[in-house]
């Protein structure tokens, strides 16, 4: 019997959902279901809408038919026990203290013990990266992603590892300090506003249109340099004392990585961290496959214990 899985991605306006074969490491034929999420909603909207996605989603076959139910969720939350801890991050805050496990079981008819899983969004691109993606012929790696925030997971054997090897406790690096801050304000997209409007005296909406204005603007362009030096020299340590043999880029900045790409390789290799460095092709399909990987249960009570919050 094969262990189809319905894999679940929670945005902060809207939720993915599809159905993942655990067996072969593939999506099946079944197409995507995405539906909009008002985050800012009450409960009932909020979880009546992931219900009907994941529902939608579990066609040809019925949910309770499923091998389980996982979710690449945002944080703040209680992953093990699946409860929302949405509180002052303007987000889901009706979630706040709910079972989010039990309220869904609820909804979609479930028995009490189907395996519905938790765990960061983050963190199951990390593993759906390792699992399915270019760098899953290495067994340590190093995933992060670049956008509103900087995440970092760092993996072995497909599992998330922690609290060694220098590796903060909770697994993440967006609050190591650097400078005058900490690493979430140096490697995210509020570095390159700010940056550019104390060079420029301008506003940007993005780095999209920054990326853009690189192609003529040779001042932009240094922008670009001097994140993927900074990137570099701080990853490099980091990913030697990991004894790390990939890196993976993923993230909306990822895709200016032309912009900045030979920035980051030569401060790594100066650090003498020459292992090949992957740009993400897989983005929000690799958060999939990561969370359909947690009603692995070997994988998944592997790693209960250490969880990143």
């Amino acid at each position: 019997m094969s262990k189809i899985t319905l894999c679940a991605d929670i945005g902060g306006t809207h939720i993915t959902c599809r159905l993942f074969d655990l067996d072969t490491l593939t999506f099946t034929h079944s197409p995507a279901v995405t539906k909009e999420v008002n985050c800012h909603g009450t409960a009932d909207q909020i979880l009546n809408s992931w219900a009907e996605a994941l529902t939608e989603a579990s066609a040809p076959t019925t949910v309770n038919q499923l091998h389980g139910i996982g979710f690449a969720m945002p944080g703040p939350f209680d992953y093990p026990k699946g409860i929302g801890l949405f509180r002052g991050v303007n987000k889901f805050e009706a979630l706040n203290g709910v079972n989010i496990r039990e309220a869904l079981a609820r909804r979609m008819n479930l028995p009490d013990d189907f395996r519905i899983r938790f765990l960061n969004d983050a963190t199951c691109f990390a593993i759906g990266e390792s699992l399915t993606g270019a760098a899953k012929i290495h067994q340590r790696l190093l995933a992060i992603t670049l956008g509103t925030g900087f995440g970092t997971t760092f993996i072995d054997n497909h599992r998330p590892v922690a609290g060694v090897h220098g590796i903060p406790d909770d697994g993440f690096l967006y609050h190591v300090p650097v400078g005058d801050g900490i690493a979430d304000d140096w490697f995210s997209t509020r570095w390159f506003l700010s940056r550019y409007e104390a060079a420029t005296g301008n506003k940007a909406q993005g780095v999209k249109e920054l990326a853009a204005k690189a192609i003529n603007d040779p001042l932009v362009a240094t922008l670009f340099d001097e994140f993927g030096r900074n990137l570099g020299r701080f990853l490099a340590p980091r990913l030697s004392q990991f004894h790390a043999d990939a890196l993976v880029i993923g993230g909306s900045i990822s895709g200016a990585h032309h912009l900045f790409g030979n920035a980051l390789d030569t401060a790594l290799q100066q650090d003498g961290w020459l292992e090949p460095v992957y740009i993400s092709a897989m983005h929000q399909q690799s958060a999939l496959s990561g969370s359909a990987s947690l009603c692995d249960d070997k994988l998944y009570h592997s790693i209960t214990s250490k969880l990143p919050a």
